[in-house]
């Protein structure tokens, strides 16, 4: 089978790798669609570990199932989770899934960047979901970037009339402005630098204005002198983070959602935090929960995700793709179909 091998962000190979055979209690998944995500060309996180096959955010049809799977069938259009949860330290009992080490170790075989992968009997039964028929194959390739918002906003607490502010118009940043309106947002602020992402915000409902102005009196200046309830931090611009702690109103909460590089630093007002009450909530990864609201979210048509599709691109252009994603211009959505 045809595979996009990660190198780094500049060189992204199409190669030959054997078809996964899988074991009885696993399955075989034809990809129909896969989604490039921000953090796939993330190249700090990512190099250490290449070359290796990308990419997460699939969408495709069991293929192969092995003899002892009884949940599913060879034609269900699956959506597979690469990251799952044991269900039972104390880590998933307490409802903080996404730090159970089960979740941070397991993944599928070899990545979403190819015509076929093995979905291990671990993943299994909490990692796959059936997509719905009204549901696209590229469509379905929101629902863990979708499933990841959706934990952040639950974390946070978006609540009926609140100002939210969105730090950072990528795809993630224009998935949390679909959901805070969503949840009842009343008054929904996104920046960033790039004209065309501020445009689609804006398209999406969001009063979007650059990042490099004063963001902090921008919001005030839109909510009547007040900050923004909930800042959601969907960029790891370091600019992002104290335009964040003085854009939050009092009382408010800043949600961390994109990461930074591990060992950066920020400074934090620790006394202003204390006096005026804000809180910080950091966001990482899914739960199948999440997963099974965003499935529910998409196939009601809630959400308009459709429309941050910018590209649509066969197996043999996935360096092409990584390159629109790396350089975050003039794309949104990025989306290898990996049979064509």
């Amino acid at each position: 089978m045809r595979v996009a091998k990660y190198y780094n962000n500049a060189d992204v190979r199409v190669e030959e790798m054997p078809v996964p055979e899988i074991g009885p209690r696993e399955l075989l998944v034809k990809v129909m669609a896969s989604g490039i995500c921000g953090s796939d060309v993330m190249e700090w996180y990512r190099i250490k570990k290449a070359p290796l096959v990308l990419g997460h955010e699939i969408a495709g049809e069991i293929a192969e199932t092995g003899e002892k799977v009884t949940a599913y069938s060879p034609g269900d259009r699956v959506f597979v989770s690469h990251h799952v949860p044991c269900g039972a330290c104390r880590y998933c009992l307490a409802g903080q899934e996404t730090v159970c080490d089960t979740l941070r170790s397991t993944n599928f075989d070899p990545g979403g960047f190819a015509e076929f992968l093995r979905v291990p009997e671990i993943n299994v039964g909490p990692g796959v979901f059936k997509i719905p028929d009204n549901v696209s194959f590229e469509d379905g390739t929101f629902i863990e970037p979708l499933a990841c918002a959706l934990r952040g906003q639950r974390a946070a607490g978006v609540r009926p009339g609140e100002t939210v502010l969105v730090l950072g118009a990528g795809i993630s940043g224009m998935l949390h402005v679909e959901l805070a309106k969503n949840l009842g947002a009343g008054l929904v602020l996104a920046t960033d630098l790039h004209p065309f992402r501020l445009e689609m915000a804006r398209a999406h409902g969001a009063m979007g204005f650059d990042a490099r102005e004063d963001v902090p009196a921008r919001v005030r200046e839109a909510n009547h002198g007040r900050g923004a309830d909930l800042v959601i931090i969907c960029t790891s611009a370091a600019p992002a983070f104290a335009q964040a702690m003085d854009s939050v109103n009092r009382g408010g909460r800043v949600l961390w959602f994109a990461p930074s590089m591990p060992g950066e630093t920020f400074p934090l007002d620790v006394f202003s935090m204390w006096k005026e009450g804000f809180s910080l909530i950091p966001s990482y990864g899914a739960a199948p929960r999440d997963i099974q609201a965003s499935i529910e979210l998409l196939e009601a048509g809630r959400l308009d995700v459709h429309s941050m599709i910018t590209h649509r691109l066969p197996l043999s252009e996935t360096a092409k793709g990584f390159s629109l994603v790396a350089s975050a211009g003039e794309s949104m959505k990025v989306i290898i179909f990996p049979q064509e």
